[in-house]
């Protein structure tokens, strides 16, 4: 058998990444959208107009939906902790247990004790009490992603620690590991790109909706906050947010940076290559097309700035997996201008209030949404393929923090399951959501302001 697919911790890491990214699918939606149910219900707070509320029980539903999935779906992660990841636990557990447990007692419950609320209690909370509430389940879906994000960037850039009599690590500083600048750059990044998850989608029903003529004056609503929302992440995921987490990385994982380029050897005026293979055996990056200087200016804010090489560092130190690796940044660098380009288009046509009669870009804004998702598990997979082969970086690595008990049956086994189970449920999800949006906002609403909509 293939050496990789007989090692466990191949089969362990495997099953988490899977595990991970379908998980992951669901809370960038929920993060994305909670902004739009908070400003929208102030909306309708200011306005008094109805239309506002009508939009807030339609998402609260998907919302709802959304939120539910990613529960279920999140559960194995925690397990997987102890059954595939007993030594990294057993040695990290003393501090990434901190974040995990807050998450859970602070962040998640004041999400799950509002989203009730939010779906099913506006009539009994009224008006002023459900903002609140649509404010409180907002706040807590973005706290729970720093909590989370807190143990990540430990996992990055690991800080506040101390080693305890028994070789495991402790918090030697709470404020040091909950202020960790790593974790505040990569949150920032973080939560831009879950906007443009929620923007697209709310972009795509509302296209969805004036193609078919259905729910105009809805349809408008969506298009309008979410071409505006869409654009701006979209700039704020590249600049300064994805500036900044590039610096992070250029500064404490340069041997990361040069992995991600596909860059053997140092020097100044390093490129960012648009087109190119890497080839680990020539150690070479072949058939590049690159752009001068602007690597050295990305990592370290000077065009002249040395930007070291994978042959300066021992090969034990480097990703295992460049070649994923560096195709994950690239595309998701790609789609990022994309996203940058389409809803800059798109922004302009709503000004020149030619947006909802193009055709053919309506089309483009309603099949668009799957690739911020796209973006999203390639910019996780690039931070996570380019820790390797460390779990704490500069600390543990991947293959010490693997269960030695767990047999490759005993994880492919269940990988089978989950497999199965994650499938049913995504035809579930998938199920419910387009009934929803088959359903569309209160039909009474459409009656009611037809006419403000075809203004």
């Amino acid at each position: 058998m293939n050496a990789p697919l007989a090692d466990p911790t191949f089969w362990s890491r495997f099953q988490f990444g899977f595990t991970v990214i379908y998980h992951y699918l669901f809370p960038q939606l929920t993060m994305g959208l909670a902004w739009f149910l908070v400003y929208w219900k102030w909306c309708a707070l200011r306005t008094q107009e109805e239309k506002y509320n009508h939009a807030v029980r339609f998402w609260a539903k998907i919302f709802g939906l959304n939120f539910a999935v990613g529960v279920v779906s999140g559960i194995p992660l925690e397990f997987q902790f102890g059954t595939n990841w007993a030594d990294f636990t057993r040695y990290a557990g003393g501090v990434i247990g901190q974040t995990l447990a807050m998450e859970g007692m602070f962040a998640f419950f004041l999400e799950s004790a509002f989203v009730g609320a939010l779906i099913w209690g506006e009539k009994r909370l009224g008006p002023q009490y459900h903002f609140l509430a649509t404010v409180a389940v907002a706040l807590g879906s973005w706290l729970s992603a720093y909590f989370i994000l807190v143990t990540n960037a430990f996992m990055q850039h690991p800080v506040g620690y101390q080693i305890e009599a028994d070789g495991s690590l402790g918090i030697a500083s709470l404020s040091a590991y909950l202020l960790n600048p790593w974790a505040w750059v990569q949150f920032a990044h973080n939560q831009m790109a879950a906007l443009v998850t929620g923007s697209f989608v709310v972009v795509a029903v509302g296209a969805l909706y004036t193609l078919r003529g259905l729910h105009l004056l809805q349809a408008r609503l969506y298009l309008r906050a979410g071409t505006f929302t869409a654009l701006i992440a979209s700039i704020l995921v590249a600049f300064p947010t994805g500036d900044q987490q590039a610096k992070m990385v250029g500064t404490y994982q340069p041997v990361t940076l040069a992995a991600m380029e596909g860059r053997f050897v140092g020097g100044p005026m390093a490129g960012v290559a648009v087109i190119g293979q890497p080839n680990i055996a020539a150690r070479r990056l072949d058939n590049p097309i690159e752009i001068p200087g602007v690597l050295s200016f990305l990592a370290y804010g000077t065009f002249q700035s040395y930007v070291h090489g994978l042959e300066e560092y021992p090969e034990d130190t480097w990703p295992d997996n460049i070649e994923l690796l560096y195709y994950s940044f690239h595309l998701m660098i790609m789609l990022g201008m994309m996203f940058i380009l389409l809803m800059a288009y798109a922004s302009v046509q709503l000004w020149r209030g030619r947006l909802e009669s193009s055709t053919w870009l309506l089309w483009v804004l309603m099949l668009a949404f799957p690739f911020p998702y796209i973006a999203n598990t390639l910019g996780w997979m690039t931070a996570e393929l380019g820790r390797q082969p460390w779990l704490i970086y500069g600390l543990l690595r991947t293959r010490e923090g693997a269960s030695k008990v767990v047999s490759n049956g005993d994880i492919i086994f269940t990988l089978i399951g989950f497999t199965g189970l994650y499938f049913v449920l995504g035809l579930l999800f998938l199920f419910l959501v387009g009934r929803e949006i088959g359903h569309g906002p209160d039909e009474e609403a459409v009656v009611s302001h037809g006419e403000e909509a075809l203004r």
